[in-house]
């Protein structure tokens, strides 16, 4: 008997030892869901198609001796920040809060401390961190199609990289991050409207303004050498979008359902618009419309998606359609060279969407009520927002470019540029006929 009691007692002692030992795993399990992080996981995937999506939609509207290198600048952003974002640009963005400001550079560095267990909300913190990095990948690479056809390639990897880290991280911060100060003073951005495209086209027209114009630019032929490629990327990019809104519910719910849906009808508009315009304005609707109408109805709906009514999203894909088609009329006419128009389709469009945000929102879909509903003070949040990250924008990569210009020369010379990018920095050809 007294055999058999022992039994019993390491029995019961070594039954309570492993459910100590297994206790931090079930309790870091308890919020998991998988149906939200199967989506996710799947959401991150639609954003990292969006970089050979990008690639297509740029290199198509290059001339035929640079479409490699315009394509490389969205490829090797995939190499250059998603190393950068495990390091340290995940820490900064997400990472313990500074004064509003910055996250603690330590406090996630090369994502020590965060197991396959640890979870933010009900997915795990990895796929949480992935599904940003996405986000962080894509916004230095829109910039490229703005300096297209002129720039080092050497400089701009060390451009993209101090760039995610200066201003994008901070950005993320104050918008999404913990305690960031829009985030606390009630800022609504769903997937990066601020964060994202007015940052990015901003800062294009800094680069722009101080590295100066294509050679030969206006009167040589810029025209474009391929808009097939052009549209397949912004078929590409219409998909990725879907993740890329629709995933920053962060959860397989029905807030990325309204997102998913605001998203899709706000692109079809924003193409619509912008064909409507163009072919009042100069007597066609042309192919290449279509593509920057559609991308300019996506980037208008961004920050947006989860906090209106999908009739709003009418009036603002719409709207991002005939007012970034306005924004590249008047680049004509202001007279610097964007060479694909990332400031008048990502800039402005990114200003459009945070500002219709501020009027569309509505209480009922999760957000703030917006100017709709009677509620000024947001809109005038929404104004604080766009003229703050602009400016801080702006000033940072003034400062990035001159120090870069300066050390190792921002721009190819006029002979390289003449030859063709793909052969000088590359070794190269798109096209053996």
């Amino acid at each position: 008997m007294r055999s058999k009691a022992r039994r019993m007692l390491c029995v019961r002692v070594s039954a309570v030892l492993l459910l100590a030992l297994a206790a931090p795993y079930a309790f870091a399990q308890d919020g998991l869901d998988t149906g939200d992080t199967a989506w996710m996981i799947v959401a991150s995937a639609f954003v990292m198609l969006m970089l050979p999506g990008l690639a297509l939609f740029y290199a198509g509207m290059v001339r035929r001796k640079n479409v490699l290198s315009s394509m490389m600048h969205s490829f090797v952003a995939l190499g250059v920040i998603t190393v950068q974002w495990v390091v340290v640009g995940y820490s900064l963005a997400f990472g313990d809060d500074i004064g509003g400001l910055l996250g603690h550079p330590g406090s996630k560095f090369l994502l020590l401390g965060i197991t396959p267990e640890t979870l933010s909300g009900s997915v795990p913190e990895l796929v949480f961190a992935m599904f940003q990095g996405m986000f962080a990948i894509i916004t230095p690479a829109l910039i490229s199609g703005a300096i297209a056809e002129r720039v080092k390639f050497s400089t701009y990897l060390v451009f993209i990289l101090l760039w995610a880290t200066l201003v994008y991280d901070p950005l993320a911060h104050w918008v999404w991050g913990p305690g960031g100060w829009l985030l606390e003073r009630g800022a609504l951005d769903f997937a990066g409207g601020t964060v994202v495209h007015l940052s990015s086209g901003v800062s294009a027209l800094v680069i722009v303004l101080m590295i100066g114009k294509r050679r030969g630019y206006p009167s040589g032929d810029m025209m474009p050498h391929n808009l097939t490629m052009t549209l397949l990327g912004g078929g590409l990019l219409w998909f990725g979008w879907f993740g890329f809104n629709a995933g920053s519910a962060v959860a397989a719910n029905a807030s990325a359902g309204l997102a998913f849906t605001t998203t899709h009808i706000a692109a079809g508009c924003g193409a619509l618009g912008w064909l409507l315009v163009e072919r009042w304005h100069r007597g066609h609707a042309s192919a290449l419309g279509a593509a920057s109408g559609l991308v300019a109805g996506l980037v208008g709906i961004t920050p947006a998606a989860g906090f209106v009514a999908p009739w709003a999203a009418i009036f603002i894909g719409f709207g991002a359609g005939c007012v970034c088609y306005g924004a590249i009329v008047m680049k004509g006419r202001l007279g610097y060279d964007d060479s694909l128009d990332v400031v008048g389709v990502h800039g402005v469009g990114g200003t459009w969407g945070a500002l219709a945000t501020g009027v569309f929102a509505m209480a009922a879909f999760g957000g703030a009520a917006g100017l709709i509903e009677g509620n000024v003070s947001q809109f005038v949040t929404q104004v604080v927002g766009v003229l703050a990250a602009g400016l801080y924008a702006a000033v940072v990569t003034a400062i990035i470019v001159f120090a870069l210009d300066k050390t190792m020369g921002f721009r190819v010379g006029d002979e390289e540029e003449q030859i063709g990018l793909d052969q000088v920095e590359h070794g190269e050809v798109g096209y053996n006929f």
